[in-house]
């Protein structure tokens, strides 16, 4: 089960954007996420006319290691970790430091 996924709420802990948070865009593969607003980087585009790209420098949204990024416990306000517990015969997140479970709404 991963415990960092689309749509979670994320909080960076190194590099030049440490401490921004961020929403989860997608899982580029198990190891990097892109989060939304983290990691963006100039790009320099080549035009295309066969497909209509127009050329010049754009901002891309690169992808991050997950080792560098904390899912966001608002009950705290603070960067915290996941555990997987079996509820009910199901495997659900929670949050290491309540206890409480992942995306539930109280």
């Amino acid at each position: 089960m991963e415990k960092i996924r689309k749509g979670d709420e994320v909080i960076v802990l190194t590099g030049r954007d440490k401490r921004r948070r961020g929403t989860v865009l997608q899982r580029v593969d198990a190891d990097h996420v892109l989060v939304e607003g983290i990691n963006v980087v100039k790009k320099h585009v080549r035009p295309n006319p066969m497909t209509g790209t127009q050329g010049g420098i754009v901002d891309k949204t690169m992808p991050i290691h997950i080792s560098n990024v904390a899912i966001f416990n608002p009950e705290t306000g603070k960067a915290d970790r996941v555990s997987i517990k079996e509820v009910d015969g199901r495997k659900v997140r929670v949050f290491r430091s309540s206890g409480a479970e992942i995306g539930a709404k109280a």
